[in-house]
């Protein structure tokens, strides 16, 4: 079909209809009547050459078609919004925008609760979609707008990118609360003879704890590798294996598993966890909130 023959409102119309699946709620939130809603469809459907939406008795349904178009025609949506807010400002309290933040599962687990009882009382319209810090993808996802911030140790992000500090963070070693070895001071000797859970987190950073304690010449009996950190309390909770993790995931699963973490017997580094922006948002005032949301949110002063 010709593009020149499409009308922005039809996709506005197409877009709250796969959001409701009711004509009556999609013509409330356009703030245009049930007629104008079905008309617009039809135009739709004649333009686009298929049904797009089966009325059910549970709504209106989308057509394989229509689902398709579903994800584009959103991101079209949301970055003609973007940018139209970029000259506007932006109000985050009734801005009903999605952003996409970069991070890893210890970071879902540590950092989003925080987060998100945030967004419910000072931006209750806006919402978040996380996506993992893949190496390979995370560079051109940024770049392109597709991920709007990354939070993490990510050393490889460098040329390009502006980055702002969140907080420092120790780790510390994790156990179930009745380990032998909580009772005890976790000496050196102690930690490298007890069996160990690794995970091995692609794509961050943490990956250089594990080659300090592994240049302490005594090899850990690593019993289990795990490639993140979901199941690690699940797994601590019910052996008597240790895990060597940042201090805030630990803060996070003490309490729901039943573990305790003590101060690790091997000397490690406080690292820096900052948030990533690519260089083509550092203006753009959404941008802007979302860093400053995210830092106030998560960061040593909070």
């Amino acid at each position: 079909m010709d593009i020149n023959a499409l009308d922005l409102n039809l996709l506005r119309v197409f877009h709250h209809l796969m959001r409701t699946g009711r004509v009556a709620a999609t013509a409330r939130e356009l703030g245009i009547s049930q007629p104008g809603v079905s008309n617009a469809l039809r135009r739709l459907r004649d333009l686009l050459g298929d049904e797009l939406f089966v009325r059910t008795a549970r709504g209106m349904q989308p057509t394989a078609f229509a689902a398709q178009l579903d994800e584009p025609v959103a991101y079209a949506l949301n970055t003609l919004q973007a940018a139209l807010q970029r000259r506007e400002g932006f109000d985050a309290r009734s801005s009903t925008r999605n952003f996409t933040i970069g991070m890893s599962d210890l970071g879902e687990i540590a950092l989003l609760p925080a987060l998100m009882d945030a967004l419910a009382r000072h931006a209750p319209g806006i919402t978040l979609q996380t996506v993992r810090n893949a190496t390979e993808e995370l560079d051109p996802a940024l770049e392109s707008g597709r991920v709007d911030l990354a939070i993490g140790l990510i050393p490889q992000l460098k040329t390009g990118y502006f980055q702002r500090r969140l907080f420092l963070q120790r780790y510390v070693c994790v156990m179930r609360r009745d380990h032998p070895l909580a009772k005890v001071t976790l000496t050196k000797k102690r930690y490298f003879a007890a069996d160990h859970v690794l995970v091995t987190s692609q794509g961050s950073g943490h990956a250089k704890v594990d080659e300090i304690i592994d240049g302490e010449g005594t090899p850990r009996r690593i019993r289990l590798r795990v490639p993140h950190f979901v199941s690690l309390g699940h797994l601590l909770a019910a052996t008597d294996m240790l895990a060597t993790v940042p201090e805030r995931y630990a803060q996070q699963c003490v309490a729901p598993f039943g573990l305790t973490y003590v101060t690790h017997p091997v000397p490690l580094p406080v690292v820096g966890i900052n948030a990533f922006w690519h260089a083509r948002f550092h203006k753009d005032p959404a941008s802007q909130w979302l860093r400053g949301f995210v830092a106030d949110c998560l960061g040593d002063s909070a």
